[in-house]
């Protein structure tokens, strides 16, 4: 740093503008400069001897002057560049124009004040002035918007806004090119569009599955936290306001509304923070409103800590009590579980989760502000508590008897919960429980249906794979790895919880064995909940070689896919850069939690693969079967993603050795071995993935309803079989006429045309095999329920069946429906001994047969008979497809009791339309105009 020589003055700075001269000359070894400096703020000039601190008053850090300042604002005292702020923000360092470097330092001891009363302004004094430079960056040269303040930078747009003002100095051919390339890549930006979403979810048995529920007609208001996402969700809740202002808007609102009540979601953390500041509002403007506390022993959001203080049920009930709330009631999974002499407030109730709806009901008909704590565990929680062996796991697992299951989707609809998961057999979609993501909170056994059985004493059978045992393969070859040239950009994606980010912490780290730069960004946001995470990767031989981390479009040389939904997203698609990026995508279909809601919901496989190739080219497009792959090898689907880099690895598409990647695995510590073999398996499967399909096996069905016929005669036959055993020969007889009839009418009437024959055999299969009490208990003692539970569960079992028998089950009041009542093992007895009582179905001595919905079921078949005759009579080429649709509609009958009568009328009224459309007259061809 040049010497500092001051020309000491003492004008009194005081009342003089930052412009005030304060002249210091700069003496470097080469010719003197002099250097004007401003005062950079107002105050009392002192020599540096007068200052008590010994590093300024022996001049440490050299020459200088102190202000005794009597402002506040710290300004730049000449044209220079600034070198750093301090992070504490009591010193800058700037460099003039001459190389002088000028410490700026505010105070004594300051550093110890870590920033606090400190705040860095350039802006403010920059502009504003006649003079002042021009600044673009939110807005451009015109005002108008460059970079919007909402969303994420692009790399991309700001190297083309950066481009477009060098080249208005000049013409830089290289610089022109780039741009042109780079806006291109936008353009195919804004002309992709996303083919599907992976919206995030709550949490398998969570909590609000089932508290942020409202009664029909009501409606709610959100809040801050997991609970937010029922706004997505088909429960009457909207908008959302800051923490701590839950239920303010109602205050202002409720004058001038119909709506006499609103309920209002408060989460535990946002209670314990501020929200009970609003609830105090509610109290003091007399509003009517009930705030729903939802209690979940952590603040899930950010991670499952635990709150701070002593914030506990019972303390909340007498905290809101004590603000005058005109009732409080506690909603909870384990009603049991306060113990006795616990202190509530007066008047306090407690109700089980199952009458939700009735409290509620009870609650917005009362006049003022009502609480409603629900205390229930967070499921995430509750399995890393688990893990840890800190909260109790309950030593069973639910079942569905795929059988049995009709599809209907009511155990979503009553759960809410994604581990309901369908199951695509012989008859029909069904559903399972996804076993490895359940969390135990039973609430699916709500559904109204006698499919659902406790398990108790269950453990998931695991499979070992086939991996083990298979060394016998023999060296692969290297593949060519590729060169770094600036740098290289991966994208990892995937679903939250699923390991996507440690791919990149790998990588990373295999990179920093070989001296590489890696920088990596992840994407997350509430992947946690099942949402869709990306993690953005840049390799590079030095750090300045990584200008940017994030991957523009166009700017990928290697896509992960773990998730086919998730790869399949516009930001990804746009990503690729055609003849270079490769991509590699696991095509096994997770489906999101729009499912709960939509019994019939299904993923655009086809056309995300689709998009996938088309974008990046089919000779660089991977699609394959990792979690099915890493099921067969390992027993579980956890390896997949090591599976896919090694997959990669062998097309040449990580610019790093084998080595490395397997110390990296080495080092990251977790199922070290699996994941080293599940790199090496990928390899295997790049290079040779015949024989890795061979090596595996066809998979073979869990159960017989898991095996899919293959032609129109399977699906017949074995529909015959199965009536046979539903009621006898006769039966199966009549049947098979009706199918064999329709299909000569179709071969004759509609030649070309399929489709009407295998509709009719399996929807007239559907309702003449209609699931009366016999053919319940018939398809859990015929041994077949048996061999699925074998399948899935080992341990010492012990069977709990949920049903609602006709002539024991009471009626909720709140909902109308039968009550399921519990039913111990000795039910399988009970089942073997009424199956055998089928021959009575239909005859005067049937006791079930005289309920209403026995009556319906046997007349939806002789309808259909007879709409079968009609369409056969009929059928001509140009009314095919509404025969095949008609023909389709009793699919769309599922469930038992209530559910079955209200997807009845949806079906009758659809059915209606088609016959309409079915029969009427072809229409007039147009002629053309002479």
């Amino acid at each position: 740093m040049p010497d500092v020589h001051l020309q000491e003055r003492r004008p009194d700075l005081r009342h003089r503008s930052r412009h005030a001269q304060v002249e210091l000359a700069f003496r470097e070894s080469s010719p003197v400069s002099n250097l004007v400096l401003s005062a950079p703020l107002k105050g009392w000039i002192a020599p540096l001897d007068e200052t008590p601190d010994a590093v300024f008053a022996e001049r440490m850090l050299g020459d200088g002057l102190a202000i005794d300042p009597t402002g506040s604002m710290l300004h730049a005292p000449c044209d220079a560049v600034v070198m750093t702020v301090h992070r504490a923000r009591h010193a800058v360092t700037l460099r003039a124009a001459n190389g002088a470097e000028i410490l700026m330092h505010l105070g004594l001891e300051t550093v110890a004040l870590e920033g606090a009363g400190f705040e860095v302004q350039v802006r403010e004094e920059l502009y504003g002035t006649a003079n002042q430079p021009v600044c673009i960056g939110k807005r451009d040269e015109e005002g108008r918007w460059l970079f919007p303040v909402k969303g994420a930078l692009d790399p991309n747009d700001i190297a083309i806004a950066l481009g477009k003002r060098l080249l208005a100095y000049g013409d830089i051919p290289d610089i022109a090119a780039r741009v042109g390339e780079l806006e291109d890549a936008q353009r195919a930006v804004a002309a992709t569009n996303d083919v599907a979403t992976r919206i995030p979810y709550f949490c398998s048995g969570c909590p609000h599955n089932t508290s942020t529920k409202v009664p029909d007609g009501m409606r709610a208001y959100a809040g801050i936290g997991c609970h937010y996402m029922v706004q997505w969700m088909d429960r009457e809740t909207t908008g959302f306001t800051q923490m701590g202002g839950e239920g303010a808007n109602w205050i202002g609102e409720a004058p001038f509304s119909k709506r006499g009540h609103v309920f209002q979601n408060l989460g535990d953390g946002t209670y314990n923070h501020s929200g009970y500041l609003a609830l105090r509002a509610s109290v003091a403007a007399k509003v009517n409103v009930t705030y729903k506390i939802l209690f979940n022993d952590a603040v899930a959001m950010t991670g499952g800590q635990r709150h701070d203080g002593t914030l506990t049920v019972p303390a909340i009930a007498r905290q809101v009590a004590a603000e005058g709330v005109e009732r409080v009631v506690v909603v909870t999974d384990e009603p049991e579980k306060y113990p006795a002499g616990t202190l509530w407030p007066a008047g306090l109730t407690i109700h089980h989760r199952d009458e939700l709806e009735s409290v509620q009901r009870e609650l917005a008909a009362i006049l003022g502000a009502t609480v409603l704590i629900y205390d229930q565990t967070c499921a995430s929680e509750k399995r890393r508590r688990r893990k840890r062996g800190a909260f109790p796991d309950p030593d069973k697992r639910v079942i569905i008897n795929e059988r049995v299951c009709e599809g209907c989707g009511d155990c979503g609809v009553k759960s809410n919960c994604v581990s309901v998961q369908p199951l695509e057999t012989e008859w029909g979609r069904k559903r399972e429980i996804d076993q490895s993501s359940c969390n135990k909170d039973f609430s699916c056994v709500n559904g109204f249906c006698p499919s659902f059985v406790t398990v108790h004493g269950a453990k998931p059978r695991k499979s070992a794979g086939v991996a083990k045992g298979t060394d016998n393969w023999g060296d692969l070859p290297a593949p060519a790895i590729p060169e770094i040239e600036g740098s290289y950009g991966i994208i990892a994606t995937g679903i939250g919880g699923t390991g996507v980010v440690t791919i990149g912490a790998i990588l990373g780290m295999a990179a920093h064995l070989e001296g590489k730069a890696c920088g990596m960004i992840d994407m997350a946001g509430l992947a946690q909940k099942g949402g869709a995470v990306y993690s953005h990767i840049r390799l590079a031989r030095t750090p300045d070689d990584i200008t940017a981390i994030r991957i523009p479009a166009g700017g990928a040389h290697l896509i992960l896919g773990g998730d086919l939904v998730v790869a399949g997203t516009k930001k990804v698609l746009t990503a690729v850069k055609p003849g270079r990026s490769i991509f590699v995508v696991n095509t096994h279909e997770v489906l999101p939690g729009d499912f709960t809601r939509n019994a019939d919901y299904s993923l655009p496989a086809e056309r995300l693969k689709r998009a996938i190739t088309q974008a990046v080219g089919a000779e660089r497009a991977h699609l394959i079967e990792a979690s099915r792959l890493a099921t067969a090898l390992f027993g579980n689907s956890l390896a997949q993603n090591i599976f896919m880099v090694g997959y990669a690895y062998q097309f040449g598409a990580l610019p790093l050795s084998e080595d490395a990647i397997l110390k990296a695995i080495e080092l990251n510590g977790e199922a070290v071995a699996m994941n080293q073999a599940a790199f090496l398996w990928g390899r295997r499967a790049a290079h040779d993935p015949a024989r890795v399909e061979a090596l595996i096996g066809p998979s073979k069905a869990a159960t017989d309803a898991r095996r899919l016929s293959q032609s129109l005669d399977e699906i017949i036959q074995r529909r015959v079989a199965a009536l046979t055993s539903y009621q006898n020969a006769a039966y199966a007889r009549r049947y098979a006429a009706t199918v064999e009839t329709v299909r000569a009418a179709e071969a004759q009437r509609a030649p070309g045309r399929s489709g009407l024959a295998e509709a009719v055999a399996r929807n007239l299969y559907k309702l003449m095999a209609y699931k009366d009490e016999y053919e319940v208990a018939r398809l859990y003692a015929d041994g077949e329920f048996l061999r699925q539970v074998d399948a899935a569960f080992e341990g010492d079992l012990k069977f709990e069946f949920h049903l609602a028998p006709p002539l024991l089950a009471r009626k909720d009041p709140a909902t109308g429906e039968p009550r399921k009542m519990r039913f111990g093992p000795r039910m399988m007895k009970a089942f073997a001994l009424l199956a055998k009582f089928k021959g009575l179905r239909g005859t005067l001595l049937d006791p079930f047969g005289y309920s209403h919905e026995r009556r319906t079921e046997r007349a939806l078949v002789t309808d259909y008979e007879a709409l079968v005759k009609e369409i056969t009579g009929a059928l001509e080429l140009s009314n095919h497809s509404y025969a095949v649709a008609l023909a389709s509609v009793p699919d769309k009958i599922r469930g038992y009791g209530p559910v079955k009568e209200r997807h009845l009328a949806a079906a009758k009224a659809e059915e209606a339309d088609l016959l309409t459309r079915f029969r009427a007259p072809p229409a007039a061809p147009a002629q053309a105009a002479e």
